[in-house]
């Protein structure tokens, strides 16, 4: 298939805080040197992004440490950077079933006055206008298909095609996607990233330990009052999670709104574990159900978020290719914050690639010098001090909160130097091990549960996820073997996809030609969450991008 080529110089996969930080620093970095005379001349810089607009895939709800956007943009407030409200009150509460204890003080991991409350979507929405009045090229509705590579350098990416029937057939509005060439691409995807888990297997960039992930469940609730004309900032452990680690939180927005969220770790035991019940469940707490009576739902969305932190970091770099922001695992566990890793993560990636380009040399040899930037940064500084943080709670809540108070007296290393753990979905359990219920059964009392006023089923959350993908379209989500998913996934573990997967994408439907029953992908359904790419227990389920543009449309709350 001919194909139109497309020269760049760099070639950044993902618009996201990481993506434009680096996009943004790296045009001021190239205007400085090349006005000094030691500069690399005229550098092209292109921004691919799956989203049919910036932001659309980026869900809102965030408390954003402004140290790395201090150092970006110095003057961000000057520039109207979209503040929701500045935290003002604070709380960690412990939650049982029906009551709640607040803590007598705040750890210094989670102490946030001062600090912003954003909208993740309003903030990318705006690094966009700051790229574009760079004139920097941004092209949304472009979702990067595979790497292209001249033996193991990666010389740029493969555009998806988009006209495509679900046979994989071209349709007359065909149009194949692009060779962009670029002398370094940079992935910032976010998390498990479909190019960086082929980066990562093919060139062997793997860290010391698989990563870790959590499952972030979130809504966007829009009161009859305002719950503060403070920013206000509630985080809460305990309740519905048990012994599981995760937790939840609550930010004050503008107006009205409010943004609610729980976290869920993946690494799991019980294959009936269900992120999304488990939120529904957090909601029916007495004190978060008087918070938002009277309230409306405004928007759903669910992400998946690296938790494995320093030991679990892949390499960084290889010929051609820098990793950044959610891809490289730049993210603090203990204080749930990514925004200032990714964009600092991206800032030091266009200072290596400034290096790079002035030598003429973007091979890993010359690229390497991101790794020791990191190294000298208070990235490092910051990321060291938790890194045995999430593997802390593999031997339970309690253990785990043991091993936090250890750490914190010993700088992060707590009882053992480096804590290792396996895949995330290597912890789960088979059905008979454990004594379980019967799935059906489970499922069945479950969607009982839901009243569609203060709870809902998945499908009612995806509506308002805005979730758009085009109906004949190639399903993007592949699963290599269904005759596993029907007969061996469905004795062993229950089919944990109809739980696991926050969109009820995976849906178990008779089957009436062989009878029993036979795997319904619900594509259109997807979120891009990624938890099932993560989470299937044979690994046979491959998350790759759809036609461009398909997926949740979250606006600017």
């Amino acid at each position: 298939m001919e194909r139109e080529t497309l020269p760049v110089d760099v070639l950044i996969v993902g618009a996201g805080p990481a993506g434009l930080a680096c996009a943004y620093h790296l045009k001021q970095l190239i205007k400085r040197a090349n006005e000094s005379g030691n500069g690399p001349g005229e550098v092209e810089i292109m921004v691919i992004e799956k989203a049919r607009e910036l932001g659309a895939h980026n869900l809102s709800g965030a408390v954003m440490d402004p140290r790395a956007l201090n150092e970006l943009m110095p003057d961000w407030r000057e520039r109207e950077f979209p503040v929701e409200r500045t935290v003002e009150d604070e709380g960690i509460y412990y939650l049982t079933e029906t009551g709640k204890f607040k803590t007598p003080w705040t750890p210094p991991p989670l102490r946030n006055h001062g600090f912003p409350i954003v909208s993740i979507n309003r903030l990318v929405r705006w690094l966009g206008e700051q790229c574009e009045a760079e004139e920097i090229l941004i092209a949304t509705e472009t979702p990067g298909q595979q790497l292209t590579y001249a033996g193991s350098r990666v010389t740029g990416v493969q555009t998806g095609d988009k006209g495509l029937n679900k046979s994989g057939e071209q349709k007359n509005s065909f149009e194949p996607g692009a060779l962009i060439e670029a002398r370094v691409t940079v992935l910032t995807e976010g998390t498990r990233g479909s190019l960086t888990k082929e980066a990562t297997d093919k060139l062997n960039l793997h860290g010391e330990m698989p990563q870790t992930y959590v499952l972030g469940v979130k809504e966007v609730w829009e009161l009859p009052k305002s719950l503060s004309t403070r920013g206000t900032v509630y985080h809460t452990l305990g309740y519905p999670l048990g012994d599981i680690f995760g937790g939840s939180w609550v930010y004050s927005m503008r107006d009205n709104f409010v943004s609610i969220g729980l976290v869920t770790d993946l690494a799991y035991k019980n294959p009936y574990t269900d992120p999304h019940y488990n939120f529904q469940k957090f909601k029916q707490h007495p004190w978060i159900k008087e918070m938002l009576r009277g309230g409306k739902l405004h928007g759903y969305g669910a992400k998946t978020i690296p938790e494995g932190g320093w030991f679990s970091m892949p390499k960084l770099y290889a010929d051609g290719l820098l990793l950044a922001g959610d891809s490289a695992a730049f993210l603090n566990s203990q204080r749930l914050k990514g925004i200032h890793l990714a964009i600092k993560s991206g800032m030091l990636a266009a200072e290596a690639i400034l290096y790079s380009l002035k030598k003429d040399d973007t091979s890993a040899q010359s690229l390497r010098i991101y790794k020791d930037l990191v190294d000298a940064s208070w990235i490092r500084e910051e990321l060291w001090q938790v890194r045995n943080f999430h593997q802390a709670f593999e031997s339970g809540f309690v253990g785990g909160m043991l091993q936090v108070g250890a750490q914190f007296v010993t700088g992060g290393r707590g009882f053992t130097s480096k804590i290792l753990t396996g895949e995330t979905s290597s912890h789960m359990r088979q059905v008979k091990s454990l004594g379980l219920k019967n799935r059906d059964e489970v499922l069945a009392s479950r969607a009982k549960e839901f009243d569609r006023e203060l709870t809902f089923d998945k499908l009612s959350d995806v509506y308002k996820s805005k979730t758009l993908h085009e109906e004949d379209q190639p399903v993007h989500l592949h699963v290599a073997d269904t005759e596993i998913c029907r007969t061996k996934c469905r004795d062993e573990f229950g089919n944990p996809c109809e739980f696991f997967c926050p969109a009820n994408v995976y849906e178990m439907v008779a089957d009436e030609e062989r009878g029993g029953v036979k795997l319904q992908i619900n594509a259109s359904n997807c979120v891009h969450c990624k938890t099932c790419d993560i989470m299937d227990p044979y690994r046979i389920i491959t998350w790759v991008p759809p036609e461009g543009g398909g997926g949740p449309e979250y606006t600017d709350l």
